[in-house]
């Protein structure tokens, strides 16, 4: 029996196709107020029996920050994908980001290691990884620096690798990814897959950061892969390639039948947007669409290298343009 958490989200759900189209039997942990609706959606994009795959996912109520629910979820279950995290760069919200991604883990981790869990498999973020220069791609072994600026997501998503590491030194065997920005058909309202949604409303600017980007198809498939094999206490970057945001959104546009970005956004122009967006925020108590964070990540060049992760599994990844070609599609279909 196989455990996911984070069932609802973008990957999450994507894993759990992953798995049932192969026969696993799969719970899924929720939140009491989960839209469910929005993983049968996705079982729809890749299947026409998805109502019969769907029903066979079991569903089980609970939170990474319960532990007690975390022990009852995981009753009779021998492995765990461990994807549930809250992805936000406001500051502001470092002590939640805590609570959940770094506290939540380490309950993850203590369960499983109660419960003699076979192996887990964390989903963590390239967003760990240390730093390299502009033009010096980023590995698994690029070490972390404190130092450096690092957003309130990077620190807890490192503090949760840390919880997985000590689990492994307990004797849990573990596996870890590192996806770069992952792309694919999900709530068009929340996380990557929103950027389908600014470009379908008209995105006129662009940045000349450079990013890694993956279909989410991938990371499941490499997840559900490393598993099954007799791999331990190694993580690996997930990304298909690296790619400026300016071509990223132009290939957004082109497939979306809207204009591409025209303007280019510099650091100035930037500074303005995140300052505007807090301000803002203030005023309306939601979220900033921008935040001190992103606008400076987006003028920043981050490459990675997977030559880890092809020498391993030997995996060839969807192209950064099938994916947003897929994507479009659906997104269009919906809208």
């Amino acid at each position: 029996m196989i455990l996911v958490t984070g069932a609802t989200g973008l990957l999450g759900s994507h894993l759990l196709f992953e798995l049932i189209k192969s026969n696993e039997k799969v719970k899924a942990l929720k939140r009491a107020d989960s839209d469910l609706a929005f993983v049968k959606k996705v079982f729809s994009y890749y299947s026409e029996d998805y109502e019969t795959l769907f029903q066979r996912i079991i569903w089980v109520e609970g939170d990474i920050t319960d532990i007690y629910s975390l022990n009852e979820a995981m009753a009779d279950v021998d492995y765990v994908y461990h994807t549930a995290a809250i992805v936000s760069f406001n500051h502001k919200e470092l002590d939640y980001l805590q609570k959940v991604n770094a506290e939540g883990t380490a309950n993850v981790v203590n369960t499983c290691l109660e419960k003699k869990i076979k192996k887990l498999c964390y989903t963590s973020s390239v967003a760990a990884l240390g730093r390299e220069s502009a033009d010096k791609p980023m590995s698994e072994s690029t070490p972390w620096d404190r130092a450096s600026k690092k957003s309130a997501y990077s620190q807890t998503k490192y503090n949760a690798e840390q919880e997985v590491w000590r689990g492994a030194a307990e004797g849990l065997k573990v596996v870890m990814v590192n996806p770069s920005i992952i792309l694919g058909p999900g709530n068009w309202q929340k996380g990557s897959s929103k950027l389908f949604e600014t470009v379908w409303k008209g995105q006129m600017f662009y940045t000349k950061g450079i990013n890694g980007f993956v279909d989410v198809r991938d990371v499941a498939r490499i997840m559900a892969v490393l598993m099954k094999s007799d791999i331990e206490s190694e993580r690996f970057i997930v990304s298909s390639e690296n790619l400026s945001y300016q071509t990223v959104l132009t290939e957004m546009a082109i497939q979306l039948n809207k204009k591409t970005p025209q303007y280019y956004a510099g650091p100035f122009l930037s500074n303005l947007a995140w300052r505007f967006e807090y301000v803002k925020s203030l005023i309306t108590g939601k979220a900033p669409l921008i935040t001190k964070e992103t606008a400076y990540t987006a003028h920043n060049k981050h490459l990675y290298t997977t030559e880890k992760i092809k020498e391993a599994l030997g995996y060839e990844f969807i192209s950064v343009s099938e994916s947003i070609k897929d994507t479009a599609r659906l997104f269009v279909k919906e809208h």
